[in-house]
């Protein structure tokens, strides 16, 4: 009897633990590797740091309506219940309005219903845009152990649908929050719009293709303005830094920065990116001149496309010229 007591009470103790496990677990975000164990709740400051620079990516560098810039920051802390976009999936149409047009309405929505619906979301961050290529802005962001995920999106402009972001980095390692963590940043695509270049035309990608990285040799395009066939990577565009605030930092305001990067030089110089000259194909040959029965010549002729920049390769002879013999001679 003492025996079955036993085993009973150790069925139960068992039940209990599972239940308490199972009850716990329901509550983590869904699909995510690990469990976040550090205290509730961690705030960080964030810096986004613009290095499109006329020297890192001379190709077709908007300099006038509009020169190059950032649009505003908008973010989220999340669960791995929420995705505001991933590589090689569509985007939303909230993201495509961002990317497009640097408008958020849409992408606001779609945050707070997934908040609303699923309790993914924890908070809502922005930062201002930058008005030139290299500069930078900052704010704070509050993340909590069942949402330490954070996810961004920064519009490049001017630009079809391309932009900058992060998705779903986790700030918690386990029992702790990370302290500090730098990301560098490299151009996406939302699969949106067809344009090449910084100043294409709206021109709605049908169907919609999913969110591609840019690189220097894809899309595989001389008029792309990121192509670089030379580099095996592109320097990154921009970089995001966040770092973990200490209690007694609690509830004071990062300062907002417009201001051109400290480190603008040492940039400029370790990303010189180096563009060769291009040019047109030759014409068709011109009229034969010279006298009859003496040999004469012909000249066709071509014209630079994009001038060389950083070094790159020079421009060629644009012009040739050829021994011919003169026509409609009498």
């Amino acid at each position: 009897m003492e025996n079955l007591m036993f085993v009973y009470h150790s069925c139960n103790v068992i039940w209990t633990l599972l239940v308490t496990i199972l009850g716990y677990a329901s509550s983590l975000p869904v699909g995510d590797d690990s469990i976040c164990t550090a205290e509730e709740l961690a705030k960080y400051s964030i810096t986004f740091t613009g290095k499109w620079s006329q020297t890192a990516f001379p190709k077709q560098y908007p300099l006038y309506r509009p020169p190059a810039q950032w649009s505003s920051m908008l973010g989220v802390t999340h669960s791995s219940d929420y995705s505001m976009w991933k590589k090689n999936e569509y985007a939303s149409n909230g993201v495509r309005d961002f990317a497009e047009k640097g408008e958020a309405w849409v992408l606001m929505k779609e945050i707070e219903e997934a908040g609303e619906k699923i309790q993914s979301v924890h908070g809502i961050f922005s930062a201002p845009a930058i008005s030139s290529g290299t500069g930078q802005t900052s704010t704070e962001l509050e993340a909590h152990s069942r949402h330490p995920l954070v996810s961004f999106v920064v519009r490049i402009v001017p630009s079809p649908d391309w932009f900058v972001g992060i998705d779903s980095l986790n700030l918690c390692e386990g029992d702790h929050w990370i302290e500090e963590v730098s990301v560098d940043l490299f151009p996406y695509d939302a699969g949106t719009d067809s344009g090449f270049t910084f100043s294409s035309p709206n021109f709605a990608t049908i169907p919609q293709d999913t969110v591609t990285e840019i690189t220097c040799s894809s899309p595989s395009h001389p008029a792309n303005s990121f192509y670089y066939p030379k580099l095996k990577i592109l320097p990154p565009i921009a970089q995001v830094t966040m770092v973990k605030l200490k209690k007694n930092q609690l509830g004071l305001s990062a300062p907002y920065l417009n201001l051109p990067a400290k480190s603008n030089e040492i940039i400029d110089t370790v990303s010189e990116t180096p563009l060769d000259c291009e040019v047109s194909q030759w014409s068709s040959w011109g009229l034969c001149r010279g006298l009859c029965r003496k040999t004469g010549t012909k000249l066709r002729t071509r014209f630079v496309l994009l001038q060389p920049a950083n070094n790159g390769m020079p421009c060629p002879n644009l012009d040739e010229e050829t021994g011919c013999e003169p026509e409609n001679c009498v």
